[in-house]
């Protein structure tokens, strides 16, 4: 096992050095939000401050803490660490899979070579390079830690109750099954499935080959795999099924879905064989982290691939059911799959595929490979020949892919190329040519698409920032932002970080053709949009338009939206925002008229939603958070006003100087 570590350590070394990519940014910038953590009450704020899941991830969000305080931050400590998850992954991947060789009765040297080849093959898989090297899916790599922690303390647990000893047995089984699935659902939901695997190896493996046969150990194990089994498993099967039906009842678009969750339901199927075939088909090179272009099906024959697929995922599962007891191994990497995709590949409307969704389905998909190799029998020279032919084969793979990692520039031109449809896999390429000094390269790019998706707003508003470094904007760009904004169902972050680095530009006439003017006509046309007419959305463009009178001297103007905007959605966050900017912009006493406007307000702040969003709440209001900063601005403002005040009393009573 040492020696495949050092090989995976090995084949993932380049890809250590890259940059954070993405959902990076918006997860880890919350280690700077309110200043270094560097105490306690720094600590609790960026602790409770997640946002995904109604648990908010706070393990996740803890050990981020291992390799920085502050934000900005070095992405190479953060690497490093999810690195040695991986390989800690791997050595309980190999523990749990040498005890299930043992469980099925193969002989110790069968059951611990057939646990490192089904290991190797896993951990050395490229197709897992784009979880570990992507930091923020450190979130998908702890549930799968704690998956086969738990797994392992609660198969101890089991053997201690056959032996009779109870107290111990049913200790270690309450804290595998119970601890660590909240533990997982800590680092992100799905850890939640660690129950539903435990029921499959007591059905596959367990129940027909070690029944309980003390008395008191029996009945004490039946009610502990109630409560931490069937219970949560049940609960999470009802959710989903519950989920699925009133999506498919709604009917329609989720959200800023293209897609309804009906055809998510028909479409996860063709997505779960695609990942098969890149897991059995490996290749040094997969679409990554771009699959926006994925079609969805929206009928059974609609693509044609549809039903084929459901009847193919369908057919695999109960051939796996019904070979379980001729082939145990098997069936259980199978069924093992197949419930590790259940909750971010049925009713739950997330995106329809990414690859890291297959890092802990994919535990035991080689050791049925690795329990053939190992019986060497027959094929003897063969078997070891694939031996070694199939880690060191994927080891150069995961070695390119990790180069690619390691290197922004080829690894977006390349997903570029790999995803030609995909919207944002052709904007992060055109971005990081007009950072390399190659804008007629991403003009190019940019307009090959957007005239087939005219309602990209990234692609168009990128198309401008590259025309802007080629000498100035024309009509038809802007005609083609407005056209996007007109149709774009979300613009997510996306037109506000546009917005904060045109709008210098445009004020200060550094790009021809864009001013102030054409700003205001696509936050315009961005609140005539019906599919952004929902307060969140309202609010950035209505913000936005302020920002763009403050630029250009409109006080008045700038305060009347700034308040439009905190009316729309009242948060303390937001009054604090806008009355700075105010200020920085040499108009303290607006800030102070917006903080009364805000003061007045205060009684319809938005309450926290379920889970850690109220908890959040709960330990800044703790802390007197918000009302030390508003303070402290007021204070400020206060100060800034009467020094302005005295300066332009001082300015006045010059000799020729009207008054």
């Amino acid at each position: 096992m040492p020696l495949i570590l050092a090989l995976a350590s090995i084949a993932y070394a380049p890809g250590l050095h890259g940059r954070f990519l993405f959902d990076d940014f918006a997860n880890l910038s919350s280690l700077g939000n309110s200043g270094p953590i560097d105490d306690w009450p720094t600590f609790w704020r960026y602790i409770t401050s997640g946002t995904a899941d109604p648990t908010g991830r706070p393990l996740t969000l803890l050990t981020f803490l291992l390799d920085a305080h502050n934000w900005p931050a070095d992405p190479f400590p953060f690497k490093r660490t999810s690195l040695i998850l991986h390989l800690l992954n791997g050595s309980l991947l190999y523990a749990l899979l040498a005890r299930l060789g043992r469980l099925l009765s193969h002989g110790d040297r069968q059951s611990q070579t057939a646990a490192l080849l089904g290991t190797a093959l896993w951990l050395l898989h490229p197709l897992l390079v784009s979880t570990t090297l992507y930091i923020v899916q450190r979130e998908a790599m702890l549930p799968a830690t704690c998956t086969l922690a738990g797994l392992l303390l609660w198969l101890h647990g089991r053997h201690l109750l056959i032996q009779g000893k109870i107290a111990a047995g049913l200790t270690w089984s309450v804290l595998g099954l119970g601890g660590f699935t909240v533990l997982g659902v800590l680092a992100k939901a799905n850890g939640v499935l660690l129950p539903i695997f435990a029921l499959l190896i007591e059905a596959l493996v367990l129940a027909p080959r070690h029944p309980m046969q003390h008395g008191g150990a029996r009945q004490a194990y039946r009610l502990a795999l109630l409560a931490f089994g069937v219970v949560p498993s049940a609960a999470i099967l009802g959710y989903l099924f519950w989920t699925g039906i009133k999506g498919v009842l709604a009917g329609g678009p989720i959200g800023f879905r293209p897609w309804s969750v009906g055809q998510r339901l028909l479409t996860e199927p063709r997505v779960l064989l695609d990942y098969l075939q890149l897991l059995w088909l490996p290749r040094p090179f997969s679409s990554g982290l771009f699959n926006d272009q994925y079609v969805a099906s929206t009928s059974w024959l609609q693509p044609a691939t549809t039903l084929p697929a459901m009847l193919t995922a369908l057919g695999l599962i109960g051939l796996a059911w019904w070979q379980r007891r001729r082939y145990p191994a098997l069936a259980l990497a199978i069924l093992f799959y197949f419930a590790g995709q259940l909750l971010e590949s049925t009713s739950i409307p997330l995106e329809l595929y990414f690859e890291h969704r297959n890092y802990l389905p994919a535990f035991l998909m080689f050791w049925p490979l690795g329990l053939w190799l190992a019986d060497v029998r027959s094929l003897r020279l063969f078997k070891y020949a694939l031996m070694l032919v199939l880690p060191l084969g994927l080891a150069w793979m995961t070695h390119a892919r990790a180069e690619l990692w390691g290197n922004v520039h080829s690894q977006a031109l390349l997903w570029a190329k790999i995803n030609p449809d995909s919207a944002r896999a052709q904007t992060n390429a055109a971005q990081i040519e007009m950072q390399a000094g190659q804008p007629q390269a991403a003009i190019r790019r940019l307009e090959k698409l957007l005239a087939t998706q005219p309602s990209q707003v990234q692609l168009a508003f990128n198309l401008i920032g590259a025309r802007c470094m080629t000498g100035g904007i024309t009509a038809a760009d802007l005609d083609a932002a407005q056209l996007a904004m007109r149709g774009t169902p979300n613009t997510g972050t996306l037109f506000a970080n546009w917005f904060e680095r045109t709008l210098p530009v445009a004020i200060s006439g550094g790009c021809p053709g864009l001013n102030a003017q054409s700003l205001q006509k696509l936050i315009y046309t961005g609140l005539e949009n019906p599919k952004l007419s929902a307060a969140g959305p309202r609010q950035d463009l209505t913000y936005m338009r302020g920002k763009i009178a403050l630029a250009q001297s409109q006080p008045n103007a700038a305060l009347a939206d700034f308040t439009r905007a905190l009316d729309l959605q009242v948060r303390p966050g937001m009054a604090l925002e806008a009355a700075a900017t105010l200020g920085r912009a040499g108009y303290p006493s607006y800030g102070l008229h917006l903080l009364d406007h805000y003061e007045a307000v205060s009684g319809k702040v938005m309450k926290p939603g379920f889970g850690m969003p109220w908890l959040h709440t709960w330990v800044l209001e703790r802390q007197h958070y918000w009302p030390h900063e508003l303070d402290h601005l007021r204070n400020q403002l206060t100060l800034d006003a009467k020094a302005s005040s005295v300066n332009t009393s001082s300015h006045s009573l010059r000799p020729g100087v009207p008054h």
